[in-house]
């Protein structure tokens, strides 16, 4: 599921890169237009942190799909998940230098939103949610969807907003994909498989 159509920048992104970009000119039209440096090298940074590339996601039949571009630096067991029962953890360190959005890692139901987290239900009635940690700057991810809202697999789903980690919790039985090290993009790469019961 594709969703709506997005431009090359996050929609958050839009109004700071303008205001630099503003700043640059008048620094180059009125000031000292050296000046300017500093403008423009923050203007490629914050296009690198609010960049949101198309990304084609292929449908994966009971897939889970990376939500976010990073590094896997942990897969456990955890005894209490969000759901509260048992469950298989994959912690992902975000990219900083990413996509800015991330993207739902099942298709499904959202049934809760509680404590920076996105919990999804599968057709087959399998849990999988999605976690965040580590806010720099204090911004907690920003969700683009609300409670009971059906969202397909890979579909946008939350804006990142400088968060450090991702952690994605499958069922105890779901099939993990990845190890830590592994590289994974969102939308795009399969980390595990849930179990195809109804």
């Amino acid at each position: 599921m594709h969703g709506r159509r997005n431009p090359f920048i996050a929609q958050e992104g839009v109004l700071p890169l303008l205001l630099v970009l503003l700043t640059a000119v008048v620094l180059v039209r009125f000031f000292e237009p050296a000046l300017a440096i500093f403008p423009a090298a923050l203007l490629v940074l914050l296009v690198m942190v609010f960049r949101d590339p198309h990304r084609v996601v292929a449908p994966v039949a009971h897939g889970v799909l990376s939500p976010v571009d990073g590094k896997v630096v942990a897969v456990e067991q955890i005894v209490h998940s969000a759901t509260g029962a048992p469950a298989q953890r994959i912690v992902i360190d975000v990219d900083s230098l990413g996509s800015y959005t991330a993207r739902s890692p099942v298709e499904g139901t959202i049934k809760d939103l509680k404590e920076k987290a996105l919990w999804l239900q599968t057709d087959e009635g399998e849990n999988v949610v999605l976690r965040f940690r580590g806010f720099r700057l204090g911004l907690a991810p920003r969700a683009l969807v609300g409670f009971g809202a059906r969202l397909g697999q890979g579909q946008r789903c939350a804006y990142l907003r400088l968060t450090r980690t991702a952690e994605v919790e499958l069922p105890a039985d779901a099939k993990v994909l990845v190890e830590p090290g592994s590289t994974v993009l969102a939308g795009t790469d399969v980390i595990g498989n849930v179990p195809g019961r109804r």
